[in-house]
């Protein structure tokens, strides 16, 4: 049973938003990445020294509801969506064309209600190593690969593995995709979160595993608007899924 104040399981949160954040920040400068944020639309209220360096670092921003609660109880999510993007737009000056809501939570309309805000790609489907296509009511979304596996919470504190197991199952993972792409291209994608792997045990194996990839050639490392601006925008008829 939950009970609040959950003082323990905030401040793991806030630990994240205050400390963790400024170690991938510096991270990402310091390798000249220009990574996707999933953020919040309240992000911009609560922690506006987080978004106005996001904001100059020109992060992509993805669209990750308002609140961290999962869509199934929002009154009005088409709404919600729209007042996410618009409130990102207004403070970073880029209106997001991607989305993932907490947790994976989805309606059986929320297809839907993303194509009808104008969003082109969504992270909720993550069933291939390539961008893919669902049908909605406004014409196809695009998926593309979020990981459940190469994740930092998932692997980290779910599964409570040691924090070196992290990086060799990212790496593993990188070098099987690696070999396969000499056929055709893939997406090898890792999700990190502050307050997992930006804690100070942690941090090395998150560099450890970007120090692995840089040492390959042919690999471009992309946000989420770069991988369908710059490939899939520009042969959408070489991926899978309805076109309409």
């Amino acid at each position: 049973m939950v009970r609040h104040p959950d003082v323990g399981n905030w401040a793991w949160h806030e630990y994240g938003n205050r400390v963790g954040f400024w170690r991938f920040y510096e991270l990402f400068e310091r390798l000249g990445i220009r990574p996707t944020l999933s953020v919040n639309g309240r992000v911009c209220i609560d922690y506006p020294r987080i978004m106005e360096a996001v904001t100059r670092a020109n992060w992509e921003m993805l669209g990750h509801s308002y609140e961290q609660q999962p869509i199934h109880v929002e009154q009005d999510p088409e709404e919600m969506i729209v007042k996410t993007l618009d409130i990102l737009e207004k403070c970073t000056g880029q209106r997001p064309i991607g989305w993932l809501s907490p947790g994976f939570g989805q309606t059986f309309a929320t297809p839907d209600q993303q194509t009808a805000a104008g969003l082109k790609y969504t992270c909720e489907w993550p069933f291939d190593d390539e961008p893919t296509r669902v049908s909605t009511r406004h014409g196809p979304l695009v998926t593309l690969p979020y990981p459940i596996e190469c994740q930092d919470v998932t692997t980290l504190a779910v599964r409570r593995r040691k924090r070196p197991y992290f990086a060799r199952k990212c790496i593993d993972c990188f070098d099987r995709l690696y070999e396969e792409s000499s056929k055709r291209p893939k997406i090898f994608s890792i999700a990190i979160h502050p307050y997992a792997a930006g804690q100070p045990h942690a941090i090395k194996y998150l560099e450890q595993i970007y120090e692995h990839v840089s040492k390959h050639k042919g690999v471009l490392i992309w946000n989420g608007r770069e991988i369908y601006e710059n490939w899939y925008a520009k042969a959408p008829d070489k991926f899978v899924g309805p076109m309409k």
